[in-house]
This record gives C-alpha cells, structure tokens and sequence, in this order.
C-alpha cells in the first residue's frame, strides 16, 4: 500500500482548516486532527478528509470534486475529502469541519491502551 506523503502547502492548508483546542499529530508521513482521542480530521497527501456521519457523507460526496479519503483501494470508510478545489475557497470547508468536529467529539473518548 502506497502512503501519499503531503508537500509543505498541503501541511499547511490542512493546519489552516484545524479549529482552535484540537490535537494534531503526525501520522503515517502525514497529519491528523483528534477530538477526545479521536480522529475526525486527516491529511493524505494533498486530501483532507472528515470523518462525518452517513448522512453528511452522502451530502458532501454531492459535492463536485469531493472524493474517498485515504488510500487508493482502501478508502477510510467513514471519511470523505473536500474537494481540492476548495484550496482557494476554504471557508466552504467550515460548515463541514464543524459537523466532524461535533460528530466525533460525541463519541466516546478513546482508551489508550495499557503497555505491555
């Protein structure tokens, strides 16, 4: 499985969208935004993807240019990327960070693991 690697403006866009008061941390070559433990934001190459529930999903793959997140063939299912077009209009991502944000931040926080 191929790990696309972000260029510095895709690192940089992707910080530019993150809300104030959420982790980031690297993850695989590339970022991820975490409420509670939990990821809701991700960067995969030049992708940002959400992770939204199954009806916003379906509403922002209505979207022209929004796409599967995540690797080619294994697609994150609960995710869907903005649109690449959106780069010089960002604020059409706002509306739909803050649905991610509010989805995941209702789960549950995530238990990290006791080390062996």
């Amino acid at each position: 499985m191929k790990i696309e690697k972000p260029t510095e403006a895709d690192k940089e866009f992707f910080l530019s969208l993150v809300p104030d008061g959420v982790d980031v941390k690297p993850m695989f070559g590339n970022l991820a935004a975490f409420v509670n433990g939990n990821m809701f934001m991700g960067l995969f190459g030049a992708d940002v993807g959400l992770r939204l529930n199954e009806n916003d999903r379906n509403r922002l793959r209505a979207e022209t240019g929004a796409a599967d997140f995540g690797p080619e063939g294994r697609p994150m299912k609960e995710y869907v990327s903005i649109p690449r077009g959106w780069r010089n209009e960002a604020h059409r991502a706002d509306p739909w960070i803050e649905l991610a944000l509010a989805h995941v931040g209702a789960m549950p926080p995530k238990v990290k693991k006791p080390k062996k």
